[in-house]
């Protein structure tokens, strides 16, 4: 039986870097599994990479398919933008083991759906001021930075990951890593998977 390993963290706590760099690694093997989302692609981001970039009206005809496992919407500066996973038939559990980045609730929800026994929590954990500084030197690629948008998401994500939340999900020290250094960091989570 395979595991669906699930990368969360903050925004620009470095989860994109991390998880390319699991994926490349051969001994791994994991396999990749991509959420979708309505938000707008980002500078270097390819459709079917970091996500799959749907319309909401191709959202809207998932759900009616009953494809969608989970979804969240966030109302950012820009409108709402939604992040959802879809039983798309990309994962088979019983040949590969997976990795996909999601949020906290997202965790709990496909955990829910898919059961407990196949789902590891990996969360990227990294201090307020590195994390601030990445997102504002992120978003100054952009075409049209929205300083705004990073402080509003900054805010959101010390919420939804609040050490209550991370606690009653069942996130333990274990599935914590520390991204001020990402290879140390990277070679930590390796260590980890292969435990599994």
């Amino acid at each position: 039986m395979g595991y669906l390993y699930v990368l969360m963290g903050k925004s620009a706590a470095g989860k994109d870097s991390i998880y390319r760099r699991l994926l490349e690694d051969s001994k791994l093997n994991l396999k990749k599994f991509v959420i979708y989302t309505t938000r707008p692609m980002r500078t270097k981001e390819v459709n079917g990479q970091e996500y799959n970039f749907v319309t909401e009206a191709r959202l809207e005809a998932l759900r009616n398919e009953g494809k969608v496992i989970e979804e969240r919407c966030f109302n950012t500066i820009d409108g709402p933008w939604y992040y959802f996973t879809v039983n798309d038939g990309s994962m088979d559990l019983s040949k590969a083991d997976y990795i996909c980045i999601n949020t906290l609730a997202g965790y709990n929800q496909v955990k829910s759906y898919i059961g407990e026994d196949k789902v590891r929590p990996i969360y990227i954990e990294i201090s307020d001021v590195e994390l601030i500084k990445r997102a504002i030197r992120r978003e100054e690629k952009q075409k049209q930075p929205n300083v705004a948008e990073v402080c509003r998401r900054f805010l959101a994500d010390n919420a939804d990951f609040s050490e209550e939340n991370l606690i009653s999900s069942g996130v333990e020290k274990k599935h914590r890593f520390q991204n001020e250094d990402l290879d140390i960091c990277r070679k930590e989570i390796t260590a980890f998977i292969k435990e599994n």
